[in-house]
């Protein structure tokens, strides 16, 4: 009876042991001060934005604006319902769990390059082909959770405030970087030096970790993220040049995945289930193909009349609306809602 007693006292210890070691040799979750940039607990509480920048918030969401309407009046933006308010309904979800301090406004553009454009102020524009090259729900959020960092980072006007020899006028040049749209600079026939088009390489590195934060606090899985720029990277090497030249001066796509990777196992927290898609994507995205096929079907007759219409407006008895009731502000601005933790 001794014999058992001594016996099982090394045994329980052996077991014991054995049952600590994967907490004993698991990956410690990295500790962040509370506040920061890192701690995604105090999203939507943190100043991302602050730094030395000569725009106030009024002036920086005029400024935005002017650009944005100037870029409406020359790209085609998708004027289709179903299309539109997905798309809105994805990013406003995000700017809820973002550090957004204003209001999002954000459009779709008919243009093949994958890309998305975040102007300063809140303004942001999607192309179609992003959707379309994009497999899955949490890819488009991750690209537009990149592009919402530039807009709470305020990194537009902090760096136009870097630039000193940088004037009103020469401003709109520098908000096409990061994602954001060569493509929708061609389709905007916007005439733009490539040497302003993009971000510094520190603020595009706050924007791929802030934008893998905000997509997981919206529920989505952060490696979508990394999916979207492993594809973007299979795609110029199956077609060098289908991306534009732009990204020769951010951080190769590499070394931002492994960041991104590096950044997701040290502040995010696993979860037992994350959105990954969603059959809306899978609609809209059948929708648009559908829509680009009738367009290249339907040569345009340079002789035919055609009607003008404002820019982002559409039929009202196309879209299924009663012609009568009256119409909103179309400058009415969304309003900014926190989600509740």
């Amino acid at each position: 009876m001794r014999f058992h007693r001594i016996l099982a006292k090394p045994l329980a210890l052996v077991l014991s042991l054995a049952l600590a070691l994967p907490v004993a040799f698991a990956e410690p979750q990295k500790k962040v001060k509370k506040g920061s940039k890192q701690d995604v607990e105090a999203i939507g509480e943190r100043d991302v934005g602050k730094g030395y920048n000569w725009y106030s918030l009024e002036k920086e969401i005029a400024l935005g604006k002017g650009i944005a309407q100037e870029i409406e009046r020359q790209a085609r933006i998708v004027d289709d319902p179903i299309i539109a308010e997905y798309i809105n309904r994805v990013g406003q979800n995000l700017v809820r769990n973002s550090d957004c301090q204003v209001p999002v406004t954000i459009k779709v553009i008919d243009t093949d390059e994958p890309n998305a454009m975040a102007l300063p102020g809140g303004f942001f524009f999607v192309n179609t082909g992003l959707i379309t090259l994009a497999e899955n729900e949490s890819e488009i959020a991750g690209v537009m959770g990149h592009e919402i960092a530039h807009i709470a980072a305020r990194h537009g006007t902090r760096q136009a405030t870097r630039g000193q020899t940088i004037n009103l006028a020469t401003i709109p040049l520098i908000f096409l970087g990061g994602w954001a749209g060569f493509g929708a600079r061609q389709a905007a026939g916007l005439a733009i030096p490539i040497g302003f088009l993009s971000f510094s390489r520190a603020f595009e590195s706050e924007a791929d970790l802030l934008g893998l934060q905000y997509m997981y606090k919206a529920g989505y899985d952060p490696n979508g993220f990394i999916d979207f720029f492993e594809r973007l990277e299979a795609l110029e090497k199956r077609k060098p040049g289908a991306i534009s030249k732009i990204f020769r001066s951010h951080p190769p796509t590499g070394d931002r995945i492994v960041k991104a990777q590096e950044n997701i196992e040290a502040l995010l927290k696993e979860r037992p289930e994350y959105v990954v898609t969603t059959s809306e994507f899978e609609d809209v995205k059948n929708r648009i193909l559908m829509l680009a096929s009738r367009r290249k079907a339907t040569p345009e007759d340079p002789n035919r009349p055609t009607l003008r219409r404002a820019p982002g407006s559409t039929d009202p008895i196309e879209a299924g609306e009663d012609p009568k009731k009256p119409k909103e502000d179309p400058d009415e601005r969304p309003t900014l809602k926190r989600r509740n933790p």
